[in-house]
């Protein structure tokens, strides 16, 4: 039988709001056995850049990353927000280490192509390496992952947190019995955006593409549930969409997704 290992993607909103990000440290630390922490810092990135006179811009809910921006990135994702985490993370008693998907090799991605849309460095994962990883994570290290990948030719990519967590997830589900929990400010994903507790307790994929037919599931949401469909047909075998207040509630609680 496979050792469980937790999959645990929190987003920048989180990360950047001190109380909620507390809460998360404390919730996270109690979850027992192996366990790895992904996250975003979006909000953070964007404050700096706009104090360096660096302009952000946005298409899709999604990051232009010229040079300048990549820097930016760079310096907020892999240094300021990973490493106040494994701060946080140290002090509770959780031997933390924060990485980048170009440490260890444990992700490469190719610059995403040009069609209608320049993102300039942002990374679309082409291979995950969890080799060295699972020797880190069976000492008790618990790795903290920035959303930075690498193209294996001497570039960072700036690689969206999500996918960085269903891939690890992935790649993780020959080795472990994988959980993938998204974390966010909704309770799970919702019949109603206007109802907190319109919360849909099991989400099947036939269900799914019903309800983005309908326009009930729709936005940064569809390509969350995608990345998360995708995991369980991979091998994960379940994901959970909640919100990080909730997290501390264990069985009983969120949108779950299972084959």
């Amino acid at each position: 039988m496979k050792e469980k290992l937790v999959v645990l993607k929190v987003g920048g909103k989180i990360v950047e709001n001190d109380d909620q990000l507390q809460q998360l440290l404390d919730d996270f630390s109690a979850i027992e056995g192996s366990k790895i922490l992904v996250h975003g810092g979006g909000r953070s990135a964007t404050k700096i850049a706009a104090k360096l006179g660096i302009e952000s811009e946005m298409v899709n809910g999604r990051r232009i990353t010229d040079l300048e921006m990549l820097k930016v990135v760079t310096m907020v994702y892999g240094g300021l927000v990973n490493k106040n985490l494994v701060a946080g993370l140290q002090s509770r008693g959780v031997n933390a280490l924060g990485l980048t998907g170009a440490d260890l090799n444990i992700i490469l991605s190719v610059k995403r192509p040009v069609a209608n849309v320049d993102y300039g460095f942002v990374g679309d994962v082409q291979k995950v390496d969890v080799s060295l990883l699972s020797v880190l994570i069976n000492k008790g290290v618990v790795p903290v992952m920035a959303p930075l990948t690498h193209d294996g030719k001497g570039s960072l990519l700036n690689t969206n947190a999500d996918t960085i967590a269903g891939e690890i997830a992935k790649a993780f589900s020959t080795l472990f019995d994988v959980i993938l929990i998204y974390c966010f400010e909704k309770k799970g994903v919702l019949l109603d955006e206007n109802n907190e507790n319109s919360v849909i307790p099991l989400l099947t994929h036939e269900q799914f593409k019903k309800f983005v037919a309908d326009g009930v599931i729709q936005g940064g949401m569809i390509p969350k549930l995608e990345n998360s469909f995708k995991a369980i047909d991979a091998g994960v075998r379940e994901v959970i969409i909640t919100s990080a207040s909730d997290l501390h509630f264990k069985n009983n609680f969120g949108t779950k997704i299972r084959k």
